[in-house]
């Protein structure tokens, strides 16, 4: 007579009905003692929250470079004047050196660059004006940005209606204006501004086209240098250097103006640190936003750039070229060493929370040494003693591990609102949480259980 074929469906429901039966069990001795299992599995509780929090910050911190990038645009270099002059003691003994003039930042820089760089996609210029914006007898402080046509493309600027003035716009230096959302929203509120007027400062533009919007945080804005585009009108480089202010060129009335500000006790000194600031700037550019075609390229670039202009400014060091590409994985990089840090403390937690977890184990096996004997007399096997023990252990530590994802979850949300730092809980995050919480059970139960499995049945039931 053969024995009957045992299936694999057979297998699967003797495993599922044996690990149901180690859980219930497991479960009715963690809870005759609950306070001990509650203390046990404190250190997985945070040890999980940490890895969540961990998690969190890196996921935010990922999710932030990557919208700061969008912003920045990718292999950008930044070309930016040196405005504020450095001043020291005069060394009497040391021989001077006579003065090099430098024309500045200029747009011809700008220019030079498209023009004789192979790996440059494109170069556009940014001068930049504090004027008033007048329409329909309302008006408002805006900022009035002079750029080339394809600046827009450069920082990612996306349009909500319209689109950016042609080139021929820009090379004839035509009185076009490409308007902010905001500007839109303030002086455009029944009208399609497409085709309309808006006077700003002493000229009437006809706008062409209207900027989506944007919003920037005002820290990420003043630590990146991005201004606020909402509020911004933009015109052709050159209708801002013809029709506004060409700082490359003295007028009479800027000397009578910087006169009377030296002599008049600063009678018109704006409080205004732009204003202050663009007082002060004699440069007639206030950026050259510069695209590399290749990222790897983008280093290689940005040093023919400062031998180029040096070369150009007669060796005077009076502007600074910034990678922002290079300054953002800097800040990920820091980001990166504070999570291995919150990391390691979080691993030292699991350890000693399972540390924990197999010490109370080992001595739950002293206290139910009958209990062990009367399971083996009445026909369980080791197998059966070592499930049970076992499951207990991945118990505790899986309580103690969804305890630890509803801390995390709240040291996310503490973090964000009270460092301001983007924190971004992701279900990856909660799986990898519990998977790390079970895991630590096992692994730090599977001695205990081995241990209470090899008691010998008629020692245990002799045991007092």
């Amino acid at each position: 007579m053969t024995a009957p074929r045992i299936t694999l469906a057979d297998l699967r429901s003797q495993f599922i009905t044996h690990v149901a039966f180690s859980m219930r069990t497991a479960v009715e001795a963690v809870g005759h003692n609950k306070m001990r299992a509650a203390l046990t599995s404190l250190g997985i509780l945070f040890g999980v929250a940490s890895v969540i929090a961990m998690l969190a910050i890196g996921k935010g911190a990922e999710q932030e470079i990557l919208a700061q990038m969008r912003l920045l645009g990718t292999n950008n270099i930044i070309i930016a004047p040196l405005v504020e002059q450095k001043e020291g003691q005069v060394d009497d003994d040391k021989p001077a050196e006579p003065k090099k003039f430098s024309p500045g930042l200029r747009y011809l820089d700008a220019q030079a660059i498209a023009r004789t760089i192979p790996s440059v996609d494109d170069a556009s210029a940014e001068i930049v004006l504090n004027s008033l914006v007048t329409r329909e007898g309302r008006h408002r402080s805006a900022k009035l940005v002079g750029v080339d046509s394809g600046y827009f493309r450069l920082t990612n600027l996306e349009f909500a209606e319209g689109g950016p003035f042609t080139r021929t716009q820009a090379h004839q230096g035509l009185l076009v204006a490409v308007i902010g959302y905001g500007v839109k929203s303030r002086f455009f509120t029944q009208v399609d501004p497409i085709g309309q007027t808006i006077k700003v400062g002493p000229n009437w533009l006809t706008v062409v086209g209207v900027l989506a919007d944007r919003k920037v945080n005002a820290q990420n804005a003043q630590r990146l240098g991005i201004r606020d585009a909402n509020m911004d009108v933009y015109v052709p480089a050159s209708t801002m250097l013809l029709r506004y202010r060409n700082r490359a060129l003295v007028t009479q009335a800027e000397i009578e103006a910087a006169s009377r500000m030296q002599v008049g006790n600063g009678d018109d000194a704006s409080t205004d640190p732009d204003v202050r600031a663009e007082q002060r700037n004699m440069n007639q550019l206030d950026r050259i936003i510069v695209r590399v075609e290749e990222a790897s390229l983008v280093p290689v670039v940005a040093e023919v750039l400062q031998r180029m202009l040096a070369r150009r400014h007669n060796s005077v060091v009076d502007f600074e070229v910034t990678v922002p590409e290079l300054l953002l994985k800097q800040e990920q990089r820091t980001r990166t060493i504070f999570n291995v840090v919150l990391g390691a403390i979080a691993s030292i937690s699991l350890i000693v929370g399972g540390i924990g977890i197999m010490n109370i184990m080992l001595a739950s096996i002293l206290e139910r040494i009958k209990e062990i004997g009367v399971r083996r007399a009445m026909g369980a096997t080791q197998r059966d003693i070592l499930f049970q023990f076992l499951a207990e252990a991945v118990l505790i530590s899986v309580a103690g591990g969804v305890a630890g994802i509803a801390l995390g979850c709240g040291f996310s949300y503490a973090i964000e609102r009270i460092a301001h730092i983007t924190t971004i809980v992701s279900t990856l995050s909660v799986v990898v949480a519990f998977g790390v919480s079970f895991s630590v059970g096992l692994a730090f139960g599977i001695i205990p259980a081995q241990r209470a499995a090899r008691q010998d049945p008629i020692t245990c039931l002799r045991y007092e």
